[in-house]
């Protein structure tokens, strides 16, 4: 008999009500995304102080830590504590997968530097281009490694510098670290792979209605979204790759 195999998110921002609505929260959206049959994930709410027990961290064989309105530099004391299970899952070396805020959490507790984007925020589809001379061939993202990627993003902070021994696997116009890889057990990407276009519109149009964002703003995120779409089913299958150890066979 195989075992089963575990997984567990750490959530880093609540449910909307669009997302619990239309998924029943984004527990359902990262396993849709990220999960295959058979498998077992937990959620943990680390936003609201929800966190595994340390004796329990090693019955999980990935982990992957959510995006946040939080900014990742802070320390409140749930922002502490996350830094520390990642602290502990690093030497471990378990998998994370870091996505948005995930990946800025990551960076920070391997001693890099994260802090307010340089260039400002993005909200939008955009592409980011593959260092396809970091990236094995036979790894995680297959032999055919592609020149760029479209993913949607949303954030305002960023990896200033990475910590040492990182490897940027990915970058953009406005952004020099998209990608970035530690070892064979932390995967970092700064934009959103389980993201669709209605949760990123949605997004953009409470943010809008809160005042975050001018209209303009808006205007542009949902234009760069109107002819084309994220290449999700690609990063599907990367982020999987990695977390599960697959060699894909292409």
């Amino acid at each position: 008999m195989v075992d089963q195999k575990r997984f567990a998110l750490f959530l880093a921002t609540p449910d909307s009500e669009f997302v619990k609505k239309e998924y029943g929260g984004y527990h359902n959206v990262f396993v849709s995304t990220f999960g295959d049959e058979g498998e077992h994930w937990d959620s943990f709410r680390v936003v609201e102080g929800e966190f595994p027990d340390e004796k329990d961290l090693d019955k999980y064989d990935g982990f992957v830590i959510s995006g946040s309105s939080h900014d990742s530099f802070e320390n409140d004391p749930w922002i502490l504590r996350l830094c520390e299970i990642v602290k502990k899952l690093d030497e471990m070396k378990k998998k994370i997968l870091g996505i948005c805020f995930g990946h800025q959490i990551i960076a920070r507790v391997r001693g890099g530097t994260v802090g307010r984007a340089r260039n400002g925020p993005e909200l939008k589809l955009t592409d980011i281009t593959i260092v396809k001379d970091a990236i094995k061939p036979g790894s995680f993202f297959g032999n055919e490694i592609p020149d760029t990627i479209a993913i949607l993003k949303l954030h305002q902070d960023e990896v200033l510098v990475l910590p040492e021994s990182a490897k940027v696997l990915a970058y953009s116009e406005k952004y020099e670290v998209e990608m970035f890889s530690i070892e064979d057990h932390l995967f970092c990407i700064q934009g959103h792979p389980e993201y669709n276009k209605e949760i990123l519109h949605e997004i953009v149009d409470r943010v809008l209605r809160l005042g975050f964002i001018k209209q303009d703003f808006a205007d542009a995120a949902k234009a760069s979204m109107e002819n084309r779409g994220a290449d999700r089913k690609l990063l599907e299958t990367i982020c999987k790759n990695f977390l599960k150890g697959r060699v894909p066979a292409n």
